[in-house]
């Protein structure tokens, strides 16, 4: 009888979890802006957030780090008619530290703007939709993406990770059976 407790077993056990936790760890935290601030938008860079919002795919158990001197700007989350009209009343989140982090958990559209007097009308705002495959896309209407070029800027724009919800998807499931086939594999090596 194989005692499932020995060395072998151990080492088969733990050598699976690990390839287990790596391949669920797969989401990410992303700056708004990459290396510009959480601000008014530049002459110089009008479309900061437009451009940023094209090139990332966002998904539930991702986050959005917005980055700004917490004395001199904010950030709030607000309804569809608050973002369009810049209604800064009765936001549904506020953050003012200056390193706010939201945390995708839900599916839907998101809208965020400053919470200063002016700094909407500026378009300093963002929106975002998670739609209910997983995948996702950010963007700010004023400018639509069709204006935008096909080139994607040269800066990286994954600044950490934070790991993935449980899930039943194709992909975890494929990871499950590699993992086992792997596992069997040194098994059978070992044993």
């Amino acid at each position: 009888m194989v005692n499932l407790r020995s060395p072998r077993f151990l080492v088969l056990y733990a050598f699976q979890f690990l390839v287990l936790v790596q391949i669920q760890v797969s989401c990410y935290q992303y700056k708004v802006g990459d290396l510009d601030a959480w601000g008014i938008p530049t002459s110089a860079n009008p479309q900061v957030y437009t451009y940023w919002s094209k090139y990332h795919t966002l998904k539930i158990g991702d986050s959005l780090l917005f980055l700004y001197p917490p004395s001199q700007d904010s950030v709030i989350q607000v309804t569809r008619e608050n973002y369009n009209s810049c209604n800064l009343t009765d936001p549904i989140l506020y953050m003012n530290n200056g390193n706010s982090l939201f945390n995708i958990t839900a599916y839907g559209d998101f809208y965020f703007t400053s919470g200063v007097q002016g700094h909407c009308q500026k378009k300093q705002k963002l929106h975002i939709s998670v739609p209910g495959n997983g995948s996702a896309s950010a963007y700010s209407p004023s400018y639509g993406p069709s204006a935008l070029p096909d080139t994607a800027p040269s800066y990286p724009t994954v600044f950490g990770s934070i790991p993935l919800p449980p899930s039943s998807s194709p992909l975890n499931r494929f990871s499950i059976l590699l993992s086992f086939i792997i596992g069997a594999g040194i098994w059978a090596i070992i044993m």
